[in-house]
């Protein structure tokens, strides 16, 4: 048996992160295996308890669904039990805006008696998945989650992460935690509902991610953009599927899954993003504000020297291609002393950053 630490020594312990992101489409048709699989994947034998929550606004462009996901763990009964009824809950910012979402959440987890062996499966866009997973990461210091992503932003960027949160004080995200889900089963067939603007919006996280690990990818988004723009299935599915991989492998692969440094090159675009949120009383989308926020950094970056003219317009254009919007009038906000109020979120990016901001270089 070995002793015990003495007081002064270093404890050191590997923490490992595990997960399956799986593709599909129709997640809950009661032939698809793919979820059902994911839940079990540990212990095959069990009949595995699970409280599903479920995005509003995915309930009603697809009302089918509610009957659905009974059906669905009807057919697998041997591996799956609800654990309770189906909770919808609204989804988009309010979701991380009002403690009482949260508290309907963690009110379905006691009353369902959610445990540590349980699962929650939260069905949504990437608000809905982050409230939920920071209700599924406090309760019991966390149940096991089980994301299955509905938009494009969702699929190839927050749900394949480990990040959890809700917004607080007025700032994004003030409320969180890093818990690596159990799995993450993206559905395709979601992406045909998805109202144009929104299909847009969460393709800015791909830009994003292709210009900092893949040049092929940023030249397929150029070329392919309009596709992507009008909702052409096949690009999207290449879109979402490629940006996935690229997020997880940045997050799982390069050192700093919990974000302890200051060198987050993930969060390129994202100090304005959050601030332009904020300002439009979240008018702005998310994937709106990041394709602001990366034309602001990119320009920022040349006027320094970190890129040239050839840069700048190859990643403007990408942004327009995709139709994404290069200004919103919260831009033209001032403050008392007559400076632009969007320049208050790189203080307040620091604070949740905690650390010093950083600027992607052309290379």
């Amino acid at each position: 048996m070995q002793p015990c630490a003495e007081s002064g020594e270093h404890a050191r312990a590997a923490v490992a992160i595990e997960y399956p992101v799986v593709f599909t489409r129709d997640v809950f048709d009661e032939d698809n295996e793919a979820l059902v699989d994911a839940i079990a994947r540990r212990e095959p034998a069990r009949r595995h308890r699970a409280l599903f929550v479920v995005d509003a606004g995915l309930l009603a462009a697809m009302p089918a669904l509610a009957d659905a996901i009974p059906r669905y763990a009807g057919a697998h009964r041997d591996r799956l039990a609800l654990a309770g009824p189906v909770l919808s809950v609204v989804g988009g910012e309010p979701a991380k805006n009002d403690p009482e979402v949260l508290a309907r959440v963690l009110r379905a987890l006691d009353e369902a008696r959610i445990d540590r062996h349980s699962f929650v499966v939260a069905v949504g866009g990437g608000a809905v998945l982050d409230m939920v997973g920071y209700a599924a990461a406090i309760t019991h210091r966390g149940v096991r989650l089980v994301r299955v992503p509905s938009t494009v932003l969702a699929q190839g960027d927050s749900a394949v992460g480990v990040k959890n949160g809700v917004n607080g004080f007025g700032k994004k995200n003030f409320f969180g935690t890093f818990a690596a889900p159990f799995a993450v089963v993206a559905d395709l067939a979601f992406l045909d509902v998805l109202p144009p603007r929104e299909r847009i919006a969460g393709a800015a996280e791909a830009v994003k991610v292709a210009l900092l690990r893949d040049p092929d990818f940023f030249a397929w988004i150029v070329r392919r953009g309009s596709a992507v723009a009008e909702g052409d299935p096949a690009a999207l599915a290449a879109l979402v599927r490629r940006s996935a991989a690229l997020h997880l492998g940045h997050i799982l692969r390069c050192g700093d899954p919990f974000e302890t440094g200051s060198a987050r090159p993930l969060d390129f675009g994202h100090w304005a993003a959050h601030k332009l949120e904020a300002l439009s009383g979240h008018r702005v989308r998310h994937g709106e504000g990041v394709g602001i926020g990366i034309a602001l950094d990119t320009l920022y970056a040349r006027s320094i020297g970190l890129c040239g003219d050839t840069f700048v317009d190859a990643v403007l254009a990408s942004l327009q291609g995709l139709g994404l919007p290069m200004w919103d009038p919260a831009l033209a906000e001032r403050d008392a002393e007559g400076s632009p109020r969007v320049l208050s979120g790189l203080d307040e990016f620091r604070e949740h950053l905690g650390g010093e901001l950083t600027i992607a270089r052309c290379r």
